[in-house]
């Protein structure tokens, strides 16, 4: 029996619900990591008839728009093919799921808004949607919400850890209050945990049934085995063996000092003209993070990078994991040395979870003075430095930030690494683990 995993979409879904001028709602996200599980959940626990159709397994479906958008029109040509599904308004949810199967689907949402009877949810998978497509259809009639593999602390709730748990350990974060020694050893020890199989949830259920790490790696090889013959079926309009390389060399980039995304590692003869939309298509896709360089470490974070310099990371470090070989999941269970991958593993997890909160990417270098900065965020007056060590090494180019007059909005910073909480006057030293809170954290901060 499969474990029923406590998602954070679950209390978006019912806070929609009690939401009373709701529009009809798009949940999209990448493939496997649990949209049509949690959304069968809510449907069954919320309403009396749950209308579901799956437009790649049951295409025959296509054609309930044959007769144009008018909800009456939509009920009787899914009544000509299933005779069986009742329509009580007020009581019924359609889940209409694979909706980049059908685009005309998202046409109709304007029309279930405007008549009203009935509640609607679409899912969709980012790989092989036209999004600007849908996004032109029913716009102002509908919502979109964009899932994510397992977060941390969805991954702590699967281990059986409680909100006060999470509360708790959040308040020493805000009271810049260290960890005691066996919090930190157990903490870590499941954070490792959770940098090995990643987020998806078909490798965390089997993670927690097992009770170990049996029959995890399995599964992420077939799932970056389903992510590469996506590509070969999806992309379009773009040579889908470049798509493929761009793909199968992220952890060649990775593996190099800088990090940085570079045509010339992935063949011989590589021309950037060439590959031009292939690292977007991946984005758009789910299936990557972009983290693009500043121009200079300052507001606005937004428009003030080079679009031609940035990073590629996987969107789930569990598959970065598996895309090395069958060695580095226990290398790093056990703590062991990643060599020239270990801190790329770290900077992509700590990456990954900035995204789940919402953030974008960027990151800076220059050479004089001398900075690499991993990452940066913002609070409402000022530009945070986020600097991801991999080993208990100097952080120069944090404290160059912090003291150069050249950078005023800079006023702070935070370093996550093998450490406690604490604080210098000039920055803040967390444990990775605690990356997933950083967004509450730079909030009620503001207040204190």
């Amino acid at each position: 029996m499969e474990e029923l995993l406590r998602r954070k979409i679950d209390a978006y879904l019912m806070a929609w619900k009690s939401n009373s001028d709701r529009k009809p709602l798009i949940v999209k996200g990448a493939r496997q990591i649990g949209k049509t599980r949690s959304i069968e959940l809510f449907a069954r626990q919320n309403y009396k008839n749950v209308i579901q159709i799956n437009f790649v397994e049951q295409k025959m479906y296509k054609a309930i728009f044959d007769d144009g958008f008018e909800v009456d029109a939509i009920l009787k040509n899914i009544s000509l093919l299933n005779p069986e599904f009742k329509f009580v308004p007020g009581e019924t949810i359609f889940f209409f799921d694979e909706l980049q199967a059908c685009p005309n689907c998202a046409t109709s949402l304007k029309f279930f808004k405007i008549d009203g009877r009935f509640d609607v949810i679409c899912s969709g998978s980012l790989m092989g949607i036209n999004y600007k497509e849908i996004e032109s259809n029913s716009v102002g009639y509908k919502e979109d919400y964009e899932m994510h593999s397992m977060d941390f602390e969805e991954f702590l709730w699967a281990k059986g850890y409680s909100d006060d748990f999470i509360d708790e350990l959040y308040r020493y974060m805000l009271e810049v209050k260290p960890l005691g020694t066996l919090q930190m050893d157990i903490l870590f020890g499941l954070f490792r945990d959770y940098v090995t199989i990643g987020g998806m949830p078909e490798v965390v259920n089997t993670y927690i049934k097992n009770k170990n790490f049996s029959g995890t790696f399995a599964i992420q090889k077939q799932l970056l085995k389903d992510y590469e013959e996506d590509i070969t079926k999806y992309v379009e309009g773009l040579d889908k063996a470049k798509v493929k390389a761009v793909y199968n060399h992220i952890s060649t980039f990775l593996a190099k000092e800088s990090k940085r995304f570079q045509i010339t590692k992935i063949g011989k003869n590589a021309r950037n003209r060439d590959y031009i939309g292939c690292v977007e298509w991946l984005a758009d896709a789910g299936v990557i993070n972009i983290c693009y360089c500043m121009n200079r470490p300052e507001l606005p974070l937004k428009g003030n990078y080079d679009s031609k310099l940035y990073k590629i990371y996987y969107k789930d470090t569990g598959l970065l994991i598996a895309s090395l070989d069958e060695e580095a999941q226990e290398d790093l269970r056990a703590n062991r040395n990643l060599g020239t991958y270990k801190g790329a593993v770290y900077e992509n997890i700590v990456g990954d979870m900035l995204v789940k909160q919402g953030y974008g990417l960027y990151y800076y270098r220059s050479d004089r003075p001398a900075i690499e900065m991993d990452f940066f965020v913002r609070d409402a007056n000022s530009l945070i430095p986020v600097e991801v060590k991999a080993n208990d090494g100097a952080t120069a180019s944090l404290n160059n930030l912090l003291k150069d007059d050249r950078f005023p909005d800079i006023k702070y910073g935070i370093k996550f690494g093998y450490k406690n909480i604490g604080f210098n006057g000039k920055f803040y030293t967390f444990p990775y683990f605690l990356a997933f809170l950083l967004r509450r954290f730079l909030s009620d901060r503001q207040g204190v």
